[in-house]
């Protein structure tokens, strides 16, 4: 947990947050909302995993700072029943309090607050290397190999436990479509020639055995 709350608290000074037990406190507060017990995959895995891929590849980032905080946000309201981008958009509003609480400047709060909002969609114009990062590290676990990939898929159905299977398959087959039809799943050259590939052959995989 401490190194996990020091690379908060680094991130958050570097873009602007004043030091002090508050701002431990907050990383402290975000990690327990990572650790509720009804998430599955929306976990402090999944954080770590984001956090490790936007610090190997700040290189390709404008702002990795930024980047590194809308990481340690997007996520941090996960409520699987709530509807369309609910859970986005109350993590990008939980993002802006708690940064502008913690004196960050007004126009870098809204900037990770845009960051969180991308990866309700994934949709990130050329030229956005900041959005890039952050939704190619968000989807990196659509190219593992096979078995990581499925069990992914199994941790989301029992994130959505209270979803009866034939209604779980619809609206699961529905956000694979939505992927698929995306021009590109990976934006940043180096991630892109590398996960590109297998992450359409596990959705496709994915696909079929839900239909």
């Amino acid at each position: 947990m401490t190194e996990l709350i020091d690379h908060w608290r680094t991130a958050a000074r570097v873009a602007g947050a004043t030091d002090g037990p508050a701002l431990t406190a907050a990383g402290g507060d975000l990690l327990a909302r990572w650790r509720e017990p009804h998430r599955r995959y929306h976990t402090e895995r999944h954080l770590r995993t984001v956090l490790d891929l936007v610090e190997r590849h700040a290189d390709l980032a404008d702002r990795p700072e930024r980047v590194a905080l809308a990481a340690w946000t997007h996520d941090a309201v996960y409520d699987p029943r709530a509807a369309g981008d609910a859970n986005e958009q109350a993590s990008a509003t939980l993002a802006g309090t708690l940064l502008t609480g913690l004196g960050v400047p007004a126009a870098t709060v809204a900037e990770v607050r845009r960051l969180v909002l991308l990866t309700a969609g994934h949709r990130v114009v050329p030229g956005d290397r900041d959005g890039a990062l952050l939704c190619d590290a968000d989807l990196a676990i659509l190219a593992t190999p096979p078995e990581v990939y499925d069990g992914y898929a199994a941790a989301i159905r029992a994130e959505y436990a209270h979803v009866p299977e034939p209604d779980f398959r619809t609206g699961r087959a529905r956000v694979l479509d939505g992927l698929l039809a995306l021009p590109a799943l990976f934006r940043l050259p180096p991630l892109a020639a590398r996960w590109e590939s297998p992450a359409r052959a596990n959705l496709t995989r994915e696909l079929a055995s839900l239909r």
